[in-house]
Order: structure tokens, then C-alpha cells, then sequence
């Protein structure tokens, strides 16, 4: 860590806000983490050698290998293949005013590796009908470096998309991210609350912030913003705190960051999905004791503009009340 280029960052008068908002100490932390995680290990927490987002050096080799076996050009075209997904969502206690609730769901959309996957998104996102949108993280390619590129993409995507829109980090993402975000109409949750209302009634909705490489999540605090008894819904960029958002009470979370594989086997079988959780709980509805899940496969890609057996996907959740569990 570089204590000038730290001091620096914590100085930066952009970051103001950040610091009343969550606190120095947290500020000093998460920033002083991303700039150790420039100095890159493949023994930090949660790595795989053989997941391509440590190979950031041989990307190359990635798309040589594509090449040699006449799959890249339709790897690349797959990208830009997006597929809505129709998705209902049953929730635990959900107040009858929220059933029928269309919640939109983009996840790791990495909108500064290929202008023409955010082009095919933007495009897409203007048909849709939806109540609300969230999004569960990982806006930039790289998870490090500058973020000018990332904040033009998401430019390009937010004029398509309806407020409210609600969102958190993923690991890629700088917390430096989040001022301009929201000087986009962003709403950022940074391990924060927000309720949503409909005749009277209320969904919590809480965000919590990247749990896979920072480990900057805070689901105690969140929970804590919720009554006992009251309808909650959690956004998290990994699927990784199953466990944790289940027993402290969440009805449902919507999650990203496993790309689904991204390049798999014929059928979806993924090779990894850098995610410390049970493979079914890496794509797709899952349930864990009360709660349920669902983990995006990304709207994006990442590290290479490929993808096999693996659409990128728009999710479009209708809530509805979950009578399996009372």
C-alpha cells in the first residue's frame, strides 16, 4: 500500500460525501484493499488459477485458444445474444400490495470491455417493462485501474433504463465508482436500506457492499434497519452470503458475479464460477432454508468478450408470495 496514494485518495473532494455517509475508517479501508489487490496474488481470497479473471496477462491465450478451435467469432457473437429471462420470485410475507412487482435484474455488466456488448444492452433495455431496477454489481472490466470508461458505458445504459434504479459493488468496482453513479440517478446502497412502498404496504430492500474480494459487506447493519416482521429482499454481488442473509432474516436475494461459467459445456455445465457456494446456487432460482435466491448469469462479460452454452441474460422478476413458507 502506498500511504501518499491513500492519503491522497481520502483527500479526493468527490469522496466527501462517502466519508460523512459511511465513515472514514470504512473509506481508508476499502480503498487502502484496492490498491493492495493492484498488486495482484493468486492467494488472495476466493481466487482460482484456472478462472479467467486472473488472467488478465494471457487474455490473449484465452482467445487463441477460441481461435484455434473456429469458436471465437461465435463466442463474440453470443455476447450480444442477450435473452430476457421471465423469472417469478416468491417472497415470504409479501404484503398483498406487492405482488405483481416487476423488479429488473442487470448484473456484471463490464461496460468498458466491449462497446458493442453495451450498445446490444442498451438497445434491448428500451423494450422492457419494469417497476423498478437493480443492479447487483461489477460495472468495470478490469478490478483495477481507471474508471472513466466504466462510468461512460453506464452513461449509455442509464438513459434506457426508468427510475428507481438501485445498486451495488462488485469486485471489479472502485468504490471511486460511486460518486459518479450516482451523479447518473443511481441509487448506491453501501451495506444501506431503502424501502419501497405500494398501497401502504413495504418491501425492504437492502444492499450490501462486495462480499467476494473486499469483503465489505455488513449484513448485520442492513438486517438491522429491518423490522422483525418486516418483507425483505437483499442485493449482494455474490451468491457467498447465502447463509448469512437466511438466518438474519431476508425473504429473497438477487445476486451475480459466477457469469454462470460464461464459456461452458454443451448443457451450461460450468467449469468454475469463482464463488465459494454449492454449484446449484451459481445460476439461476435457488432456495436455501426460508429464503430464496436467484444468481444472475451477468448481462455482461468479462475478461474476454466470449461466451458458450452460457447466454448473457436481462432478468425481469415478478414478486408474488411464497405460501411454502409462513
Amino acid at each position: 500500500m502506498d500511504p501518499d496514494r491513500l492519503a491522497a485518495d481520502l483527500a479526493d473532494p468527490a469522496l466527501d460525501d462517502l466519508t460523512q455517509r459511511l465513515g472514514r475508517p470504512y473509506l481508508r479501508r476499502r480503498l487502502g484493499l484496492e490498491q493492495d489487490h493492484e498488486v495482484f496474488s493468486f492467494t488472495r481470497p476466493g481466487a482460482h488459477f484456472f478462472y479467467p479473471e486472473n488472467w488478465y496477462s494471457v487474455h490473449g491465450f484465452i482467445r487463441a485458444c477460441l481461435r484455434v478451435v473456429g469458436l471465437y467469432g461465435r463466442a463474440q457473437r453470443n455476447c450480444r445474444a442477450l435473452r430476457v429471462v421471465e423469472h417469478r420470485l416468491p417472497i415470504p410475507r409479501l404484503p398483498e400490495p406487492l405482488i405483481g412487482l416487476r423488479i429488473l435484474h442487470l448484473s456484471d455488466l463490464h461496460t468498458d470491455l466491449d462497446r458493442r456488448i453495451t450498445a446490444a444492452i442498451a438497445e434491448r433495455l428500451g423494450t422492457l417493462d419494469y417497476d423498478l431496477c437493480v443492479l447487483t454489481g461489477d460495472y468495470r472490466a478490469r478490478t483495477y485501474g481507471p474508471i472513466d470508461p466504466a462510468l461512460m458505458g453506464m452513461r449509455a445504459l442509464r438513459t434506457q433504463l426508468a427510475d428507481p434504479v438501485y445498486a451495488v459493488l462488485g469486485n471489479h468496482d472502485s468504490i471511486r465508482l460511486v460518486p459518479g453513479l450516482e451523479s447518473l440517478g443511481i441509487q448506491m446502497l453501501m451495506n444501506e436500506t431503502v424501502v419501497i412502498e405500494r398501497g401502504g404496504e413495504r418491501l425492504y430492500l437492502a444492499g450490501i457492499d462486495d462480499a467476494h474480494y473486499y469483503q465489505a459487506h455488513n449484513i448485520d447493519r442492513v438486517a438491522g434497519q429491518i423490522p422483525d416482521d418486516g418483507c425483505a429482499l437483499l442485493l449482494s454481488h455474490t451468491p457467498e452470503v447465502y447463509r448469512h442473509a437466511a438466518h438474519a432474516g431476508f425473504g429473497a436475494m438477487l445476486c451475480g458475479h459466477t457469469h454462470g461459467g460464461q464459456i461452458c459445456l454443451p448443457g451450461g455445465i460450468a467449469l468454475t464460477w469463482d464463488a465459494r457456494c454449492p454449484r446449484r446456487l451459481a445460476a439461476g432460482p435457488w432456495r436455501w432454508g426460508g429464503m430464496v435466491g436467484y444468481t444472475s448469469v451477468g448481462t455482461g462479460s468479462s475478461v474476454v468478450p466470449a461466451r458458450l452454452n452460457c447466454p448473457p441474460e436481462i432478468t425481469i422478476h415478478t414478486l408474488a408470495r411464497d405460501r411454502t413458507i409462513t
